[in-house]
């Protein structure tokens, strides 16, 4: 078990102990008014944690506070993750960026992408280029989510029974087959599209590896890192360590729809991800759990370009072309995301890298970023990035699946910001 210790007095490594103390108090009082159960919060500048608080209950009806060893699920934080696993990979010539997702996983040799239509209705054509593997770590390969709403091949994925993005009854590798069986909303490579597609990046890395999922990540990142707890299953012993999940509702506790405002909101346990055993399912896209004290060990590998305390896992190119943007055109996600909710002003001035997204225009974006910047968030209210001009690191973690759009994330990157003095 790894702890996060704070090492480096806030002053000395160029942040406003006020502001900090702002930061900490604008988030405590969304625990104390019931917004969140707790939070843990770490900023660090060069990679020493210059600040870390822990605040609140990770377990709300046991009165279990939130403490520095905290096991937390990261959701879609497993993506970087899953990027990494892969470059490594590519590092050793046993796969390319530009190799076609069908010669290691002949379902998707012939890719069809969606014409018209919908439902039994739906025409497909040809796909007009092979849909490679950058496109899978950049969501640029015309995949998509079950739980959107706004395309027919959206539709066909709840058809298929793909809701929450398994295949009832399968591993990685059958429902991985059960997305190839579906059209591609676009041609790859020309649009941007949030979706399933680290999932069928973790199989690839199976089929290569000739390992699970798992156990390759064991071997080859968390044990090199030092990442202690990180993994797809808590065992008896980490279990009392785990956070409680949390869905948003309204106060009085029903569905959320009479809401009237943020001071509305509450509340409740939901049920999470299966991690008290290893699960059949191994979700490169979203499946981990993890401490601060693993994702501080990841992001400095990251920070570090491939390094961490002498055990080297990628090469410094490589982690540069991670974290440069991979969009078409080097656009930003609004100019070409493919769905209407991407056309959002916060998604100006962000592009997607390999894995992260990336500043590529500081001043288009909504709260204050460093160009270059990179990171990524999960569903339950997590965070991480990198600021490289600024050598800073922020991390945040909660465990609440908001119902829609809240301003966690805005007001963290606003008030990490408001901190740095230097």
């Amino acid at each position: 078990m790894g702890l996060l210790r704070q090492e480096a007095d806030p002053k000395e490594a160029g942040l406003d102990a006020k502001a900090l103390d702002r930061m900490d108090r604008h988030f405590a009082r969304e625990v104390d008014e019931g917004r969140l159960p707790g939070f843990l919060v770490s900023v660090a500048r060069g990679g020493r944690i210059a600040h870390l608080t822990a605040y609140g209950r990770r377990d709300v009806a046991a009165g279990l506070p939130v403490e520095s060893d905290t096991l937390w699920r990261i959701y879609s934080m497993t993506k970087p993750v899953t990027a990494v696993a892969a470059l490594t990979l590519v590092e050793e010539g046993r796969l390319s960026l530009d190799d076609p997702v069908g010669r290691h996983l002949p379902a998707f040799a012939e890719p069809r992408v969606y014409e018209s239509g919908s439902g039994d209705g739906i025409r497909t054509r040809p796909a007009a280029g092979p849909l490679l593997v950058r496109h899978l770590m950049s969501h640029t390969a015309g995949l998509t989510f079950a739980f959107y709403h706004a395309h027919p091949v959206d539709a066909l994925y709840r058809a298929a029974g793909l809701d929450s993005s398994v295949a009832p009854g399968t591993d990685l590798a059958g429902t991985v087959d059960a997305y190839a069986r579906l059209p591609l909303q676009f041609d790859p490579g020309t649009q941007w599209n949030y979706s399933v597609a680290s999932n069928v990046l973790g199989r690839i890395i199976e089929v290569v590896s000739g390992q699970p999922l798992d156990v390759f990540l064991a071997e080859r990142i968390f044990g090199p890192l030092g990442m202690t707890d990180a993994g797809f299953q808590v065992s008896d012993e980490q279990a009392p360590r785990l956070a409680e999940l949390y869905g948003e509702t309204d106060a009085s506790g029903d569905d959320g729809s009479g809401g009237s405002g943020r001071g509305s909101r509450g509340i409740e346990p939901v049920a999470g991800l299966p991690l008290h055993g290893r699960p059949r399912f191994l979700s490169g896209s979203g499946g981990m759990v993890a401490s601060a004290h693993d994702m501080h060990r990841f992001t400095e590998l990251l920070r570090r370009r491939g390094e961490v305390d002498g055990v080297r896992l990628l090469a410094p190119r490589t982690v540069d072309l991670m974290t440069r943007n991979h969009l078409p055109g080097g656009a930003d996600l609004r100019a070409v995301g493919s769905r209407p909710a991407h056309d959002d002003p916060g998604n100006e001035g962000i592009g997607f890298g390999l894995g992260v997204s990336v500043v590529v225009d500081p001043s288009r974006t909504q709260t204050p970023s460093g160009l270059g910047t990179y990171g990524w968030t999960g569903v339950a209210t997590t965070a991480f990035w990198v600021d490289p001009g600024r050598d800073l690191t922020v991390q945040f973690y909660t465990q609440v699946r908001p119902r829609s759009s809240h301003t966690v994330f805005r007001d963290l990157r606003r008030l990490a910001h408001e901190a740095v003095t230097g």
